[in-house]
């Protein structure tokens, strides 16, 4: 029996991974953090993919027959060609799924004006793949994107509920809602904003739906295991869970602790 693989170029993808955990304890999983080479979301697109290809490749020799792409920067830019282009070719059993389907597939049931603000790091808005997946689903629903390159660096050094944080939270959302005032579900694409929740309900209006992605994507995931239930009978059920980083253990077990409540062993990926 093997393990589910997360992905993330850093710590973010924790969130995703808490969120599946918690829907469904008793799967294994195996999350890598690829913290040596982060950020991604300032990278190009041919580098993006070969990180997050060569990510795949390492969770696929761990064992892993499914990997979740828990970055938004690696689903927007890597996801379309791994998915079409490298499994048929290097695995046509194993499967690579991201975090922008899921999410664009819940916008239409929670959005009433159809019109919706996405806030991500700048590679995932320049890749328009929000727009993109949530018009294949709902071309009616208008959507405005704004990249927000203050957040993550607030969240990795602790600012993230300081008083220096709110001038960077408030000033991206009022652009945001100036730029689109009928928007009334803001999605929070990369997986470090909800740890700015508070600040960011803080400064929208209470009418406005914000949107973390964790609980989605564990529910597609569950969706998903139910409908292919060959790939669900590979995953084993123990209920652990590995943590690897390219980086040094040591900072990350100190900066997962932002993102998680307990204390976790850490390995180093080679």
């Amino acid at each position: 029996m093997s393990a589910i693989g997360v992905f993330d170029s850093g710590y973010g993808g924790l969130t995703i991974l808490d969120g599946i955990r918690h829907l469904m304890p008793e799967y294994d999983y195996i999350y890598y953090g690829d913290n040596a080479r982060a950020p991604y979301g300032t990278r190009s697109f041919d580098v993006v993919y070969e990180y997050t290809l060569e990510a795949v490749q390492k969770l696929f020799g761990m064992g892993c027959p499914l990997v979740i792409l828990g970055c938004n920067t690696a689903s927007a830019k890597a996801l379309r060609t791994i998915q079409q282009h490298d499994l048929p070719r290097l695995a046509p059993d194993r499967r690579v799924l991201g975090v922008i389907r899921p999410t664009a597939e819940v916008v239409g049931s929670i959005t009433h004006s159809r019109h919706v603000g996405i806030l991500a790091t700048e590679g995932t808005i320049r890749s328009e793949s929000y727009t993109l997946e949530i018009h294949k689903l709902f071309p009616d629903i208008v959507v405005t994107g704004l990249a927000c390159p203050m957040w993550v660096p607030l969240v990795e050094n602790g600012e993230y509920d300081k008083p220096a944080a709110d001038y960077f939270i408030r000033e991206r959302i009022e652009t945001l809602l100036h730029s689109d005032p009928l928007i009334d579900t803001i999605i929070l694409g990369c997986t470090h904003y909800p740890l700015l929740i508070n600040k960011i309900r803080k400064y929208c209006p209470p009418t406005v739906e914000i949107m973390t992605q964790g609980g989605y994507i564990a529910s597609s995931l569950k969706d998903y295991l139910a409908r292919h239930p060959e790939m669900d009978a590979r995953l084993g059920r123990g209920g652990t869970v590995q943590y690897f980083t390219s980086e040094s253990p040591e900072r990350f077990r100190e900066n997962a602790s932002i993102f998680l409540s307990t204390n976790i062993k850490v390995n180093k990926m080679e």
